[in-house]
């Protein structure tokens, strides 16, 4: 028996906080703040990096596709969200709640692979300069942008179909603010020991093997940099890849809290705030890290809003 024909017809009740109606009006300003945030802050990188032919390079490149998977990744669970919050029903359709887990672990996995590229695309600039046009040609980008959304997608497609052929004998209330995941293991009837061990092993696949692989990637690059004599040199490459380490720390950090141990072993109130971390305020960091921690993105910042706006007029 499956979910689909279990009760397909059925809404899926988000508790969220609920139970802590206190709550209700602090989270819904920290959405609405956040979320026009990553909005604003993203659609402005994916402009900037696409009117700017100083931008038109690998390292802005992958930096465009992460604005896009974070606008995307973002809109997939916060319109709901807040709209639930508005309400004292707080419900999803079957359906959607299918759509959401789909697309929230595709562009969630598919984060964690990018993140792995931007890693290789700095170590390759930092330890291999002369070498970096030919290495890092659009071919090769993208292969490597391209293999991380499909990768991304597979991996959802195969974690959602475990997910949503396991029987749950009518449980609908999930206790979480979205369809993830762990929330919804929660409400299998079923042992779910060899299910876990599933999603543990593609836990490793998409969260710490990219994370073994950026940390590799970091050592190199902060060897390389402790060989530069100039302290200049040295602070403007640690500048350049200190956000990246940033979003990098936050993003696995929360992700490998959740998804890498027992849904049992978390406290229910602690894994939604975590899970606000990971899909809701690193989305939102990430265009405020980029741009106001790199010079080459103020710069072209300058450059583009004054053809912006007169374009507009």
């Amino acid at each position: 028996m499956n979910w689909a024909n279990e009760s397909s017809s059925k809404d899926f009740i988000l508790l969220g906080f609920s139970d802590k109606p206190w709550l209700q009006t602090p989270l819904l300003v920290l959405l609405l703040i956040s979320y026009t945030v990553t909005i604003f802050g993203n659609v402005s990188i994916m402009m900037v990096c696409i009117l700017d032919p100083k931008l038109h390079t690998p390292m802005y490149f992958f930096l465009t596709n992460l604005s896009i998977l974070d606008l995307c990744y973002t809109t997939s669970t916060v319109p709901h969200m807040l709209i639930n919050i508005c309400h004292n029903k707080k419900t999803i359709s079957y359906g959607g709640c299918v759509a959401q887990l789909i697309i929230f672990l595709a562009l969630g996995a598919t984060e964690c692979l990018l993140l792995a590229v931007m890693a290789f695309d700095r170590y390759v600039a930092i330890c291999r300069p002369l070498h970096y046009i030919v290495i890092m040609n659009p071919k090769l980008c993208l292969k490597m942008v391209a293999f991380s959304w499909l990768t991304g997608f597979s991996n959802s497609v195969l974690q959602s179909s475990l997910t949503l052929n396991m029987p749950r004998c009518g449980h609908q209330e999930v206790d979480h603010f979205f369809c993830e995941v762990p929330a919804l293991l929660k409400l299998l009837c079923t042992d779910t020991k060899p299910i876990e061990a599933e999603f543990f092993f593609l836990g490793v696949l998409i969260l710490l093997i990219p994370v073994t692989l950026i940390l590799i990637s970091y050592g190199f690059i902060a060897q390389a940099v402790l060989r530069i004599r100039s302290a200049e040199g040295r602070r403007k490459a640690f500048g350049t890849c200190g956000s990246h380490v940033v979003v990098v720390s936050l993003f696995f950090g929360t992700s490998i809290y959740i998804y890498l141990q027992p849904p049992a072993s978390t406290s229910k109130d602690w894994e939604k705030i975590v899970s606000l971390f990971y899909g809701i305020f690193t989305p939102m960091l990430n265009p405020l890290i980029y741009s106001l921690r790199n010079k080459d993105m103020k710069d072209a910042f300058k450059r583009v809003l004054p053809i912006i706006l007169f374009y507009k007029k």
